[in-house]
């Protein structure tokens, strides 16, 4: 995490905004079903809102309900581009601690999955309050982060463990094809057609593990993996609620819900 408030935008930089600009189109790939919970909030809202996605990645959640219309925003133009397609919603590259909309606007905002890549609390305190600043004083919010209490889940966080972690996504990457008559061997069990790995619940996998056998190395490129690393808090029980009391919100409801508080 960064060690202070001056070196948090770099840090970020270097391992989100970078990260999701260059995993942009596998990461869109495995973001194509929306939250139960984040559906039902957005089915629940009178026809006619408007509201922003705060962080809206591909922009998912934009066609949700045809009645209401949604502004997505995000730091990476590359996710952007894929928003951008769910016409006649709207989508603009912005960072969440300076979003470029004017003050109580918007009868809503969903934030789903983003506060929690920010590497201080007063930069996760003052998310939250720019989300609260661009919402008319009958606005509401919804916002989910990770949450640290994962034990029955495959990554196995729990209370104790440590808070800010780096997450891996993984890749698959095709090698140059080779010249020649050389044989290669595949390790037997080697994961060879392996999706991605990520902490989100709302993930497709899709992992082929191939028996051994013998092929030149031209009749097909030989896949490899690429590893990025993404930051993330995560948050313990109580601990978004006190951040959205310091940012001058008032909670509504709150609950844990797919290893998300």
């Amino acid at each position: 995490m960064a060690t202070s408030v001056d070196a948090a935008p770099a840090y970020e930089a270097e391992h989100v905004h970078e990260v999701y600009q260059e995993i942009a189109s596998h990461f869109s790939s495995t973001r194509y079903k929306p939250w139960p919970i984040v559906e039902s909030f957005l089915q629940g809202l009178p026809p006619g809102s408007v509201g922003l996605d705060a962080g809206c990645g591909n922009g998912k959640y934009m066609t949700v309900n045809n009645n209401i219309f949604i502004i997505g925003s995000d730091r990476s133009s590359n996710l952007i581009d894929f928003a951008s397609q769910h016409p006649p919603h709207s989508a603009v590259v912005a960072d969440s601690l300076s979003l470029p909309h004017p003050l109580h606007t918007f009868d809503f905002a969903i934030s789903i999955a983003v506060i929690h890549h920010l590497s201080t609390p007063a930069r996760r305190v003052e998310a939250v309050q720019a989300l609260l600043e661009i919402l008319k004083r009958d606005g509401r919010a919804l916002v989910f982060v990770w949450a640290l209490e994962q034990k029955d889940s495959r990554r196995g966080w729990d209370e104790g463990h440590e808070q800010d972690v780096m997450v891996p996504w993984v890749r698959k990457v095709g090698q140059p094809k080779t010249t020649g008559k050389k044989k290669v061997k595949e390790q037997k069990g080697s994961n060879t057609d392996k999706a991605c790995q990520d902490g989100s619940t709302d993930v497709r996998r899709n992992e082929d593990d191939q028996d051994s056998n013998v092929q030149t190395a031209t009749s097909r490129p030989t896949p490899t993996e690429q590893t990025f690393h993404r930051y993330y808090h995560l948050y313990k029980r109580g601990e978004l609620e006190e951040d959205v009391q310091a940012a001058g919100g008032v909670v509504i409801d709150s609950g844990y819900e797919k290893d998300n508080w």
